[in-house]
């Protein structure tokens, strides 16, 4: 038997905590993809390549839609997401050039 109580058997304010965690966590996660966007960013612009990549942007979408499925997240809402993230590293990749 498992010492993880189930989510019925958790309070209010420990489910609050656990979100409090995983927003944290997404945060951060966040901050790594930027910084490796930052990175790429850096690459393309010694090696004078074009900020946009419309091929690798197709993948990460069809990657986030994929991923979405596996675990069971609407794929629209987490393209979305990566919409988002894919228009913020292209804005700070123009504007660092």
């Amino acid at each position: 038997m498992s010492d993880t109580p189930t989510p019925e058997e958790m309070s209010l304010d420990e489910l609050r905590h656990e979100i409090e965690d995983i927003d944290r966590e997404i945060v951060e996660l966040i901050a790594r993809r930027t910084y490796v966007a930052d990175t790429v960013a850096a690459v393309k612009a010694d090696r004078d390549l074009p900020t946009t990549d419309e091929g690798q942007e197709e993948r990460v979408m069809e990657r986030a839609g994929d991923n979405a499925e596996r675990f069971d997240v609407d794929a629209n809402l987490v393209k979305a997401i990566f919409r988002l993230l894919i228009e913020l590293n292209k804005v700070e990749q123009r504007e660092s050039r």
